[in-house]
This record gives structure tokens, C-alpha cells and sequence, in this order.
């Protein structure tokens, strides 16, 4: 899928008058939807000149996103202009397990505390259309409406830090994410979307957090898994 269609499948539920983006901040977002949705794949090494003619940009706006996206950790200096999305290694899944969980958890508690039926009635519709996408083998769809779900749910815990971290750790693992669910299909990755709705809509905060805990680390699991069973 290209980029652009991948934007586009990603902005469908934003609004129509948001205000236009900086060059560089547009480029930023387009590659950082490429590696968070797996359309540079781990170990693909790309030249920032073949960069700036996919995106249609500048060298300016692509180096500057090429820099904030080393600092987040998502794309990798190579040497002779050259970037990549670096390989996950067992070692990076058992942090990020821990971590994930750590925060995730944590926010979906908050979350659960402060989050309104409509919000809570967004989080259905999204995990619905999650669900077609499965049934499709829709990888693309799958990934973005799962990365849709929790995105929407941590900004209900007006926790901007938190969030702000556990958006880092998803550029992490998706490009892995998305080689696996293209490998294995999607059917195998189980969720745990459906019980914390059931118990935001209980009011039990704990029992969210309890059941994000477990939808971190079975799909964590998954993808550690899926990357053994590819070599």
C-alpha cells in the first residue's frame, strides 16, 4: 500500500478543518505512519534521496523527520544516506513487553476513571471495524484500527507523558507487527478490546488495566512468536 493510501487509512475518522501542517511536520507524520503501519519493513535500508521522491518532499523537511524519528528510536543511521528500521531482537520484545504493560496498563486505568459513553461507544466502533478487517484479512486495516483503539483510549486518561511514551513504543514493534499478521494472517492475534469496553462500561478501572495487561503481553507474545517461526 503506498503511502498516501496509507495516510488516508489512517485520517479517516479526523477531522476535515484541521489546520495544515509544516512541511516537515507532514513528511514526519507520512514516514512515521510508514513504519508504524510496516510499509518499511525492519532491516529495509532506504536513501534519504528515494525518500524525498516517494514523499514528493524536500531534503530539508525529510532530513528533519529522518532526525526526529532516529531520536525516537523508529529508523537507524546506516552510513552513505542511507536509513533503516532497526531489527527486533528477542531481548527488545521481553523490554517491551515489560514496558508496554507498565504504561499501557496504567493508562487504561486512568482512561477507565474519566472516559463518557460517547467515548466509549467510539471504542466499539472502532474495534468493529478492527473485526471486519480481521474477517477481510485486512492486514493494513488491522493495524491501523488496533493502533486506532489504544490510541484513542490513553488520550481519554489526560496523561500527555505516559502517552506520549507508549506512542514511542508502538514505532517500535509495529514494523514487526505488520511482518508477522502478513506472514501468519491476522486471525491469530488475540484481543482483549472487547472486555475493556465491558468493564468501562462497569466502571472498573482496575479490571481495564487488568485486561490491557493481558492484551500487551499476548500480543507481544504473538510477534515474538511469528519472528522465531519466519527464521
Amino acid at each position: 500500500m503506498s503511502v498516501t493510501k496509507l495516510a488516508s487509512h489512517a485520517d479517516q475518522a479526523a477531522p476535515d478543518d484541521r489546520p495544515k501542517l509544516p512541511a516537515h511536520e507532514t513528511v514526519y507524520q507520512k514516514m512515521r505512519a510508514q513504519i508504524l503501519f510496516g510499509e518499511l519493513a525492519p532491516g529495509q535500508a532506504v536513501t534519504i534521496q528515494g525518500l524525498t521522491e516517494s514523499l514528493g518532499a524536500g531534503m530539508t523537511p525529510v532530513r528533519e523527520a529522518i532526525r526526529r524519528l532516529i531520536s525516537d528510536g523508529a529508523l537507524m543511521f546506516q552510513g552513505n544516506r542511507r536509513v533503516s528500521v532497526p531489527l527486533l531482537r528477542s531481548e527488545d520484545i521481553d523490554e517491551l513487553i515489560f514496558v508496554r504493560k507498565t504504561i499501557e496498563s496504567e493508562l487504561a486505568r486512568r482512561a477507565a476513571l474519566r472516559i463518557s459513553a460517547d467515548q466509549i461507544a467510539r471504542l466499539e466502533a472502532i474495534d468493529t471495524a478492527l473485526d471486519q478487517a480481521i474477517s477481510a484479512g485486512d492486514v493494513t486495516g488491522y493495524l491501523v484500527q488496533n493502533y486506532s483503539f489504544h490510541s484513542e483510549l490513553y488520550a481519554c486518561a489526560d496523561a500527555p507523558i505516559m502517552s506520549d511514551l507508549a506512542d514511542r513504543l508502538w514505532l517500535r514493534f509495529g514494523p514487526s507487527l505488520r511482518v508477522v499478521c502478513g506472514r501468519f494472517g491476522t486471525q491469530s492475534f488475540p484481543d482483549r478490546h472487547k472486555d475493556i469496553i465491558e468493564a468501562m462500561r462497569r466502571g472498573e478501572a482496575e479490571k481495564v488495566a487488568l485486561a490491557m495487561e493481558k492484551d500487551v503481553e499476548q500480543g507481544m507474545e504473538q510477534v515474538s512468536q511469528g519472528l522465531v517461526s519466519a527464521n
